[in-house]
């Protein structure tokens, strides 16, 4: 255990510094389910995003939905709201602007186990109300690989590797938005919560950005039934 903080203190430490003296960003990101029944459950989630370490405010995304289980712990509906606050620079300055969005979103999660890996997949609908621009439409499909490194299963005290790929295809043109890569350390801490530390390269139509992650996730439930 001990080993495990000093190296998660270390690469922490290590990709922020890199981040705060590069053109690398860094995400804070919390996501929460919780589970009203066996049926039903809150998604909660807020990510800080940032130009460089901290402090540079390049979005604030706050997302919470309901979400329904089709079968036992599995093939989720859910149905949510999203604000963002996005600080863009104002092209040639060093100043920025705000826009803020609202994001009405669908989206149906199921879930599948081969031996020691665990795949997602996501399948995301947004209807986007950007501040002073026409309404939008946005298609998102994700998936996702945990594979647990210490233990066979995802077992508490797990240290495990994730990876996941996402592509953003748009309504209109142009259509491709973007993709996201990413890949991360995690660990289990009990059997409701983990953490990852990560890093993801956005591949936009024209360039692409590199983030440092740092993820925690809540399972708590509401109900243990």
């Amino acid at each position: 255990m001990k080993r495990l903080y000093t190296f998660a203190l270390f690469m922490c430490v290590s990709l922020c510094t890199w981040a705060q003296s590069s053109s690398v960003g860094s995400w804070y990101i919390y996501i929460g389910s919780q589970q009203f029944n066996t049926k039903w459950n809150w998604h909660n989630e807020v990510q800080y995003r940032n130009y460089n370490a901290a402090g540079d405010l390049e979005q604030l995304l706050l997302r919470t939905g309901i979400g329904y289980n089709l079968t036992p712990a599995n093939n989720n509906l859910l149905l949510g709201y999203a604000y963002i606050l996005s600080e863009p620079y104002i092209l040639g300055t060093d100043s920025k602007r705000s826009v803020s969005e609202h994001r009405i979103f669908q989206q149906f999660i199921t879930r599948q186990q081969f031996s020691r890996f665990y795949l997602q997949h996501r399948y995301r609908i947004e209807q986007r109300f950007i501040e002073d621009t026409d309404f939008k439409m946005r298609y998102r499909y994700f998936l996702s690989v945990n594979v647990p490194l210490t233990n066979r299963e995802m077992v508490p005290k797990t240290i495990y590797l994730s990876a996941y790929n996402e592509i953003f295809i748009n309504d209109t043109s142009p259509l491709y938005d973007r993709n996201r890569l990413y890949s991360a350390l995690g660990y289990t801490i009990n059997k409701y919560l983990r953490a990852e530390l990560g890093f993801m390269s956005q591949i936009l139509e024209n360039r692409h950005r590199e983030q440092v992650q740092i993820v925690l996730f809540n399972n708590i439930p509401f109900s243990k039934d």
